[in-house]
């Protein structure tokens, strides 16, 4: 059976799907759960994209347990509970709703005692939804910080580390409330590395990073923030956490969606070869570098023969010049830079999308390329960061909505 652009396009989007499943908390959770407690409460706090099905998983697993708490999710994101409260809020650009669910999770871990459990779930987007200003900022100083790291160019760990020294819940402060508690965090991870102080800025673990490097990040990336945060900033008074060793336990992890996604492939009789869970760097250059290793695949068999696909996760950022910017996220980007690369190199198709359901800001999770049909304006389109608008109009656009899951990009080669 020869491989047409339909049936290239199902197969990509079939490894995807095997993708996210792997991420799919109501099938992975329950397996890290720790030991009830022999007395005590059961508290449920936690925040991230996946916060309320990591719940929903919870009280599956432990249905006859006194479970109580509360998590917060992204709008449109939540799932139905019966004894865990979900509250909503936004991301990425943080809102009230989240600074409030913030201050009333971090007061029910300052209620625990030492006999009781606080289990944290964490996901990707907990930073923005539990933006909570530490003493002396407001949250519209926070808003302001959190679109100029946006639109910095900046990697997760460095907005993070900036994220973390102006917040009055991240960095360990969360898990330091809780004591003198048990504190188990289930984590999905979205970062590159799989660093626990990076995702969601890391509430309950000690932070490895200082006021004085938040500062130097900065100005590294010529940051322009608010005079508050400047002023916060430079005191540095109330340094985060640096000390304790936390119980963190993973259920879903980029890597292990690779995995996922690599048996997917080999089903459809291809070779998958993963190149990294880690892949970053700015999204038009590491779509060119793409292309290239596909161009090598189809012109030499090397680094693997065809057909195959070739997978990678991580995330890549898009930096914002003064000229603005279109429609776009950083997989359809990264994408119709790797499209345009290669030109209508035939044999080559590609599907790059957020696991999360959602690229940036708009309702598609990402796209897919094929071999014919690029455009004479897709140069232009890429030029403005408007790729999105791009698939919008020219086609190729992936929405799966919601996944409920996030462990970061997923990026699929096909090369026949």
């Amino acid at each position: 059976m020869s491989w047409t652009e339909p049936r290239a396009r199902a197969a990509l989007e079939r490894i995807f799907a095997a993708a996210v499943a792997a991420a799919d908390p109501l099938k992975t959770l329950a397996a890290q759960l720790p030991e009830r407690p022999a007395r005590g409460r059961i508290i449920v706090l936690g925040a991230g994209k996946s916060a309320a099905v990591m719940a929903q998983a919870v009280e599956a697993a432990w249905p006859d347990a006194p479970l109580s708490g509360l998590v917060v999710t992204r709008y449109g994101h939540s799932v139905p509970t019966q004894r865990i409260e979900v509250a909503e809020a936004a991301h990425p650009v943080p809102d009230a709703a989240g600074a409030e669910a913030a201050a009333r999770i971090l007061a029910l871990a300052q209620d625990a005692d030492a006999d009781d459990l606080v289990l944290f779930l964490v996901s990707g987007g907990g930073s923005s939804l539990t933006t909570l200003p530490a003493p002396g900022l407001t949250l519209d100083d926070l808003i302001a910080t959190n679109r100029a790291l946006l639109d910095s160019g900046a990697t997760i760990q460095v907005m993070n580390c900036i994220r973390r020294h102006l917040s009055a819940f991240t960095g360990g402060r969360l898990a330091a409330a809780a004591a003198p508690a048990k504190v188990v965090t289930l984590a999905i991870s979205d970062v590159p590395g799989d660093d626990p102080a990076t995702i969601a800025s890391g509430p309950t673990v000690p932070d490895p990073t200082t006021f004085a490097e938040a500062r130097d990040l900065v100005a590294r990336y010529r940051m322009r923030l608010p005079e508050r945060v400047t002023a916060h900033l430079a005191a540095a008074r109330d340094e985060t956490p640096k000390h304790g060793t936390p119980d963190y336990r993973f259920i879903a992890t980029p890597q292990m969606a690779l995995l996922a996604a690599a048996e997917e492939a080999r089903e459809q009789g291809l070779v998958p070869l993963i190149l990294g869970d880690a892949l970053e760097g700015e999204a038009a250059g590491l779509g060119l570098a793409l292309a290239g290793i596909a161009r090598s695949v189809r012109a030499h068999g090397h680094p693997v023969p065809a057909p195959c696909v070739l997978l990678s996760g991580g995330e890549t950022t898009v930096t914002i010049g003064p000229e603005g910017a279109g429609r776009g996220g950083r997989n359809t980007e990264c994408l119709l830079a790797f499209a345009v690369a290669l030109a209508g190199t035939p044999g080559i198709h590609a599907l790059m999308a957020d696991t999360d359901g959602i690229d940036g800001t708009e309702d598609a999770a990402g796209a897919v390329v094929t071999p014919a049909g690029l455009a004479d304006d897709a140069r232009a389109y890429l030029a403005r960061h408007d790729s999105f608008g791009y698939f919008a109009t020219h086609g190729g656009l992936i929405r799966t909505g919601p996944t409920l899951t996030n462990v970061n990009d997923l990026r699929a080669i096909l090369v026949v």
